[in-house]
């Protein structure tokens, strides 16, 4: 089990880099506290500003272009300008659906500059669900990329828009200097772009700091996206909070993104931070494990951004003389498991871990401002760390009927009090708004974030990540922590990457311990079997084991966790290999058919 400690030394030592970064931190704490939400500091201002003061600094390094801060300001004032005159106000929304390249960001920032709000479509999104998400947010356009045309054209008649030239086309190419072809039924966006004047826009209705920027999207409880709307607040926040707090951006630096821009992560906390150091932000269109480094270099990156299984990717690829011989210093991201935190750092030379707990919709998020391993550090917001019911999102209410907090260093459901200045934004469902606040938890009046999300406190306030809620299991009486088992498999040194979940077996109670891994070339199913004999509880070693060539994850490396679930033991797979612990044995069995008969009628007893 993981349970660090954060003391006063680990504080101390850290007051050096804080020393150094005092006039950053002085500023960014202006930023992240500003609390007027109708105050005229917006995304599109933030952008103006940084075209004043560099103009000619790179804004955006992409493939072999470098686009300039006042070129990029330019770029985007056109977009603005040809949105308005195509009738689109303050209030309005647009759907995006580009990959990641200048243009997705040229067009967020042009339509904030009049108020209008861009829903950032999940680019692996097809059929279904990507005709409920651009309905969802009721868009005036669709922003589509050439490069995504064919699963756009699939729900292009099912797509409800009120606009007379709907769908907007911009070609896979540099559409500032080449248009392109658009296909029949589109604008060719960038064409009539080009037509208008490329000074910020004055408009008579400003968009304020409180009003909605994008739409980003989040996982919903029947299988389909809800939509959650930022405010320009929330890059604002990211500006002071992570760029110049946390990470202490200058204009030198250059932040490497690989993570999608559909992404909170990336369009907010990457671009944000890059944005308060008038800095770079250096795209690339998808990971490439092994073109990260060249990546790094050719771009002379000294930051980048990362997000769920990113890094292990890269401790996965041959160990190189090379993988010190780049100019990265600082990281900003989350998700580093504390099993490979360590390892990581070390190995390719990295000063700066800026962990930080955050979610698209949420009120409450924390940051490792002090670069103290193995947490995602700590809060100014209001919340609290309450006991729940082992399982589910909901918390625990005692005989008077309000939540009990945790004692410190006891896993607790972390919940965000909503107030004027933390707001909780929502979804543009109401009742899934709802389900997520949490009423009257402590004294009648008050409202709570219920993040779903289970940490632990460390020490001086400090929060160390323990489980998505639902990711824990009850076997054998038993709760069972999936990201706790998952730890001490990438510990093994024989598996590159694992998933670890419950699944349900007959004639048992509560679900048993299920892993599915991509093994290293060191495999070998019994010795992984000695070694999780020698450090987990019987109860928490897996039963089951599917080893298999490569785990299916999101746009955002979250593996797809509900979709591997529900296959279980199957042998429907000839390309894996299905293992399970017996009774009464000391290491793993292969499934056969008639095996997985025998435990599909009961007759194995557990």
């Amino acid at each position: 089990m993981t349970q660090d400690t954060v003391t006063a030394r680990d504080l101390a030592r850290s007051l050096p880099g804080i020393a150094r970064r005092l006039p950053a931190i002085i500023k960014g704490l202006y930023y992240f506290s500003v609390g007027d939400k109708k105050k005229e500091l917006t995304l599109g201002t933030l952008v103006e500003n940084n075209a004043r003061r560099y103009p000619d600094r790179p804004a955006i390094k992409y493939e072999d272009r470098e686009i300039n801060y006042a070129d990029f300001n330019a770029w985007a004032n056109r977009i603005a300008q040809y949105l308005r005159g195509q009738g689109l106000k303050k209030g309005d929304a647009i759907a995006v659906f580009l990959e990641n390249r200048p243009e997705l960001l040229a067009v967020v920032t042009g339509a904030a500059k009049i108020g209008v709000a861009c829903a950032m479509l999940n680019t692996s999104q097809k059929g279904r669900v990507l005709e409920h998400s651009i309905n969802l947010v009721k868009p005036r356009m669709v922003v589509v990329g050439e490069e995504l045309i064919e699963s756009f054209e699939a729900v292009r008649k099912d797509i409800k828009v009120d606009h007379a030239n709907p769908f907007q086309f911009l070609a896979d190419t540099n559409t500032l200097n080449i248009f392109g072809d658009a296909p029949e039924g589109y604008v060719n966006m960038a064409e009539k772009v080009a037509a208008h004047n490329s000074t910020n826009p004055t408009v008579t209705n400003p968009p304020r700091m409180g009003d909605t920027a994008i739409y980003l999207y989040t996982s919903g409880t029947t299988g389909l996206p809800k939509a959650a709307p930022g405010s320009h607040q929330k890059f604002v926040r990211a500006y002071g909070g992570f760029g110049l707090m946390s990470v202490g951006m200058k204009p030198e630096d250059v932040l490497y993104c690989t993570l999608p821009l559909y992404h909170g992560t990336a369009l907010v906390i990457c671009w944000g931070s890059a944005l308060a150091g008038g800095a770079s932000i250096a795209l690339r269109r998808k990971f490439s494990a092994s073109q990260f480094w060249n990546d790094v270099r050719k771009f002379q990156a000294t930051t980048f951004g990362y997000v769920g299984e990113l890094c292990r990717y890269l401790l996965n690829q041959p160990p190189s003389d090379q993988d010190r011989n780049h100019t990265l210093t600082k990281m900003l991201g989350n998700g580093l498991r504390p099993s490979i935190w360590k390892e990581f750092k070390e190995r390719f030379g990295i000063e700066t871990v800026v962990e930080f707990y955050a979610s698209s919709e949420g009120n409450v998020g924390f940051s490792n401002f002090f670069n103290i391993d193995n947490t995602v550090g700590f809060s100014t917001a209001p919340y609290k760390l309450v006991k729940f019911h082992e399982g589910t999102r909901d918390p625990v209410r005692n005989e008077k009927g309000f939540l009990e907090e945790v004692k410190k260093g006891e896993p607790g459901l972390l919940l965000g009090e909503i107030t004027r200045k933390w707001m909780f934004e929502g979804y543009t469902q109401k009742e899934a708004t709802e389900k997520s606040i949490i009423r009257d938890g402590f004294k009648k009046g008050d409202q709570w974030f219920n993040t779903g999300d289970v940490l632990r406190e460390i020490g001086f306030g400090h929060l160390q990540f323990v489980d998505r809620m639902g990711d824990t299991f009850r076997w054998k009486g038993e709760n069972v922590s999936t990201t706790e088992v998952e730890n001490i498999i990438d510990g093994s040194g024989m598996v590159e990457e694992a998933i670890v979940y419950g699944i349900e077996v007959p004639n048992t109670n509560g679900k048993a311990g299920m892993v599915t891994l991509v093994p290293q070339d060191n495999f070998e199913i019994q010795a992984l079997f000695g070694y999780l004999n020698d450090n987990l509880p019987p109860y928490a070693i897996p039963v089951f084991i599917r080893v298999t060539d490569a785990i299916e994850k999101t746009g955002t490396f979250k593996y797809r966790k509900v979709d591997i679930q529900k296959r279980g033991y199957a042998l429907d797979n000839d390309t894996d290999d299905v293992f399970v612990w017996l009774p009464k044995t000391d290491g793993y069995t292969l499934l056969t058919p008639e095996l997985v008969k025998d435990i599909d009628a009961g007759k194995v007893q557990f």
